[in-house]
């Protein structure tokens, strides 16, 4: 396992991300523990120290699941991070009932890492006011040592997310941001890397393979990246990517031991990508960005707000791939088909409180009937 220095700790430089662990006949709320725990088995077992949850993961269960595995080892053999739910305009006024809960639900007594979660455009200004008293909540935590290390995630674009560092910058010890070589230009990653640098702010990536999108590549594009490196395996090549980068922590959401096994596999020695191949992978990301219209990363987010309960990650990976296929998307239509009636993209009502909750600002009913019409529905 390669590690990295921050503050006199060594943290391996893949962290488990647990947002996407297995689950139970497609349920994103039950969490398969036999699964989970031969994945983070298998993590401690070989170096990886960092443990990233969040309160909404899984519907709430990552935290109690992750808490529950981990506590069958030693305190100080792992650091585990969580993050205050401000992609929630509900949770703003709470801090203190959900960092309780937090540290209750994860058998813990401090976080090694806490975040603010989310910081974009929907919530800047709740983060900003000082009547909810966040900011001031967690510093205090942070004094009295229940927070070692404070930090933020965020989805936001760069304007938002220099508003919170002018605000905040000071106190942050760490960055997490949307990295990867597709999001390099498509989302300005290189703009916020650029930026947390200019803060001095260690950065933690999220999003490395972006929601797998990078794992499974066009066959054209595969065959461009196995001429340059044959060996490689394509997801690795997105590790490869950050590898190149200043980047302390890259958290990836490993939902099977195979993952796990490949991705350890790629951290046993750091292989940063020559500058040919840095221009092959970003030209790579250009055609798939062509190629793209709708960003998701399957967070699950939208789902918890949806009224109609409809599984909208699984929704726009279809529209996804159907608009990549044009009118060849036989697929996307075969696929879909397999879905009851309630769960088809012409069941979504349009109330947009999806979109009030999306880290990525999608305008998910619009996809959504745009779907509908396409596969004629």
């Amino acid at each position: 396992m390669i590690y990295h220095d921050f503050q006199g700790l060594k943290l391996s430089a893949l962290g488990m991300g647990n947002m996407r662990l297995p689950v139970m006949d497609g349920d994103d709320s039950r969490i398969d523990e036999a699964a989970t725990k031969e994945i983070l088995d298998t993590c401690m077992a070989n170096g990886v120290n960092y443990y990233d949850t969040a309160w909404g993961y899984h519907s709430g269960n990552s935290e109690l699941v992750v808490g529950k595995l981990l506590a069958e080892y030693p305190r100080d053999s792992f650091y585990l991070a969580s993050k205050f739910p401000g992609y929630d305009l509900r949770s703003m006024g709470k801090v203190e009932e959900i960092f309780e809960k937090q540290l209750e639900k994860c058998r813990v007594d401090y976080f090694d890492f806490y975040l603010f979660h989310n910081v974009c455009e929907m919530n800047i200004d709740a983060y900003l006011d000082p009547q909810y008293g966040t900011y001031d909540y967690l510093m205090e935590q942070k004094r009295r040592g229940r927070i070692r290390h404070l930090g933020f995630s965020a989805h936001g674009d760069l304007p938002t997310i220099r508003r919170f560092l002018e605000a905040y910058g000071k106190d942050m010890e760490f960055g997490q941001i949307e990295l990867n070589y597709f999001d390099w230009n498509f989302q300005n990653a290189k703009g916020k890397l650029e930026l947390l640098q200019e803060w001095n702010i260690p950065v933690w990536v999220m999003e490395p393979v972006r929601g797998g999108q990078l794992a499974k590549l066009q066959p054209e594009d595969e065959t461009r990246l196995k001429a340059a490196r044959p060996e490689e395996k394509i997801p690795a090549w997105a590790f490869r990517f950050l590898q190149s980068l200043p980047v302390t922590v890259t958290l990836s959401g490993m939902t099977s031991l195979e993952q796990v096994k490949d991705n350890l596999a790629t951290y046993q020695e750091a292989k940063p990508l020559n500058p040919q191949e840095m221009e092959l992978i970003l030209s790579v990301a250009d055609d798939m960005i062509r190629r793209t219209t709708v960003p998701c990363t399957a967070c699950h987010y939208c789902v918890s707000h949806c009224p109609k309960h409809l599984p909208i990650p699984d929704l726009l990976k279809l529209y996804n791939e159907a608009m990549v296929a044009g009118s060849g998307a036989f697929i996307s239509s075969m696929r879909l088909a397999s879905f009851p009636p309630e769960h088809q993209p012409s069941a979504c009502v349009a109330c947009h409180s999806c979109e009030k909750v999306c880290p990525q600002q999608i305008h998910i009913p619009d996809a959504l009937a745009d779907f509908a019409r396409r596969m004629g529905r």
